[in-house]
């Protein structure tokens, strides 16, 4: 069974290859569910691993409905990602009511040119999930990263394993997997899971702290305030 570690750091990266993954989703900002990460970390991630390396192309936290702009913004970055030599590209894209954007996460698979596409745990949200396991297996994705519609992968264990045994693409778990509960999913003939496997570090208290939990928001976005940014700059 292939052991995929999301990771944010190419510390992290190089702890999951020589704890022996056999390929990493490299992110930025696991606490914001994963976002693009930064040229360099890619680049020295390439250059430093001979595991597998999936990007996750994700131009911010949020949900997953973009503008014009983003969409520009992710073909861009993935067109770099394949540049730096990745091996597999993770991204997706949902329309405002959560169904499947087909258009525009057709124009990110052929943004990567033949690489490898997992559609990403967007997929939680999507209402007919069948139908849209169709729909990707129709556009080319090679694999769905899902907890089968629930907070963790082992509670929707009956359902993953349904779509596993009669569906394509490949049904990529995860949400939730860690070493209490993985062989459950080797048992039922998954041959692939998806982890992050962290810790934290501690290292003491901070005296002026730098997290803003208010931009931890989930089924929306942050944008820039046209109207406060006028009033501070132009003066009212």
């Amino acid at each position: 069974m292939i052991v995929e570690i999301c990771v944010d750091s190419i510390d992290s990266a190089l702890i999951a290859e020589k704890s022996g993954a056999h390929r990493i989703e490299l992110c930025a900002a696991l606490a914001l569910g994963g976002i693009t990460p930064s040229w360099g970390l890619i680049e020295t991630a390439v250059q430093k691993l001979s595991i597998g390396i999936h990007v996750l192309i994700r131009p911010r936290g949020g949900d997953f409905t973009y503008s014009d702009s983003e969409i520009d913004l992710m073909v861009a970055d993935i067109e770099m990602a394949k540049s730096l030599g990745v091996s597999g590209i993770v991204s997706g894209v949902l329309n405002s009511d959560h169904t499947l954007d087909i258009k525009n996460t057709s124009r990110l698979i052929n943004a990567g040119g033949g690489l490898p596409f997992t559609f990403h745990r967007a997929f939680d949200w999507i209402p007919n999930k069948e139908q849209a396991i169709g729909q990707l297996d129709d556009l080319g994705a090679q694999r769905i990263l899902t907890s089968g519609g629930c907070t963790k992968a082992i509670d929707a264990l009956e359902t993953l394993t349904t779509w596993n045994r009669n569906y394509n693409p490949t049904i990529l778990p995860g949400g939730g997997i860690n070493s209490s509960n993985y062989k459950v999913f080797k048992t039922a003939g998954f041959k692939e899971i998806h982890l992050s496997a962290t810790k934290i570090i501690d290292k003491g208290e901070v005296e002026i702290p730098m997290n803003a939990p208010k931009y931890l928001v989930e089924n929306g976005r942050i944008l820039g305030d046209s109207k406060e940014v006028s009033i501070i700059c132009k003066g009212g």
